[in-house]
């Protein structure tokens, strides 16, 4: 495995290629889609429980406040926006925050619990991916009133897109329901999935985007809280069936998305492989200075997730930097730090 010492040099020598004279972004713009990993605040304005929008969440955040990110402090995408050169985050867009000029530079549509399949996100009261795409929609008619239509146009066209969702169809509704495990194989939900992503990414095509970037499933059977859940009772180690159908899926995605940039032309689409860099810190903490990585710092560290995750939960700890996962299914400030580096890494063609 590539130390931590190696990724931050190499993210180092990245950044020095980045640079820019005038200290302007890298891009015009970042807009972001998809679900609680890179939800920023969307869910803090809907009538759903899956919120994060109270302590301890955000407690090390730069506020020290909760924000409604599912982390105790920033996400991957946080960190993306920094190293893209923004002075500031993309704003939640039913937040109050995204108005004026604060929106030129892009926003985020993302809605923890929502995924490529549509239902999962109405099960939870969130927002679907069509109704993120409407939102974007909305945006650009506002860029191109402030700006007009040419400077918009090169907003849309340089600005990066990052779309971040699959988990939550798989964990949050395929395994626990029925009504879907029992009427679809795990190889054949992928293959509705990727219907729907590549619907999505021909639509932001056709709306102008073409710098694009998927992140590929984390390892779902090694997440605590799928571990619990799905796992065998007493078994600590990462559950394989869940495992396999995330590698499965993640090479189709990859297949997908080969297709995908061969029939639209001018596109820039990357996977970011989402899955390796964090299974190995899940396998090989110590490498890059974390010490525990099957339990999670809120409360006991099995399936804590939004309201489980709260003020009250016992036993939450003091220093999360040790911790790989900050609840049951998400990574801590410190592991997305890490995730984000490895991302940056793999998507410089986004900017090239």
């Amino acid at each position: 495995m590539v130390s931590r010492i190696c990724v931050l040099g190499a993210f180092a020598v990245v950044s020095m290629v980045l640079s820019v004279v005038d200290g302007d972004p890298v891009v015009p713009a970042l807009s972001i889609f998809g679900d609680s990993v890179v939800d920023v605040g969307n869910n803090n304005n809907l009538r759903t429980f899956i919120k994060a929008n109270f302590l301890p969440y955000g407690r090390d955040y730069i506020t020290h406040a909760p924000t409604g990110r599912f982390c105790n402090g920033k996400l991957a995408t946080d960190f993306t926006a920094e190293y893209l050169g923004f002075s500031s985050y993309p704003p939640a867009y039913l937040s109050k925050e995204a108005t004026g000029n604060r929106i030129l530079t892009g926003v985020n549509f993302a809605s923890a619990a929502s995924g490529y399949y549509d239902t999962t996100a109405k099960l939870y009261r969130a927002v679907t991916l069509t109704q993120q795409l409407q939102y974007y929609k909305e945006w650009q008619s506002k860029v191109v009133n402030m700006v007009g239509r040419s400077k918009a146009d090169a907003i849309f066209s340089g600005g990066i897109h990052l779309l971040s969702a699959g988990s939550s169809d798989f964990i949050q509704n395929y395994y626990i329901n029925p009504f879907l495990n029992k009427r679809y194989s795990p190889d054949k939900f992928s293959d509705i999935l990727l219907k729907s992503y590549t619907s999505f990414i021909q639509n932001l095509y056709g709306l102008g985007a073409r710098r694009i970037g998927v992140t590929s499933l984390p390892p779902l059977g090694c997440l605590p809280g799928a571990i619990t859940l799905f796992g065998k009772s007493g078994s600590n180690g990462c559950v394989t069936r869940l495992d396999n159908d995330t590698v499965s899926f993640n090479r189709k995605l990859n297949t997908t998305s080969e297709n995908l940039k061969a029939s639209l032309g001018g596109l820039k689409l990357v996977v970011f492989d989402i899955y390796q860099p964090l299974l190995d810190l899940i396998s090989h903490p110590s490498d890059t200075g974390f010490f525990e990585a099957r339990k999670a710092c809120c409360g006991t560290g099995i399936v804590e997730t939004s309201i489980l995750c709260n003020a009250r939960a016992r036993g939450t700890c003091s220093n999360a930097t040790g911790y790989v996962f900050w609840d049951g299914f998400h990574p801590s400030e410190a592991a997305n730090e890490i995730l984000a580096e490895a991302l940056l890494l793999q998507g410089f063609q986004l900017i090239s």
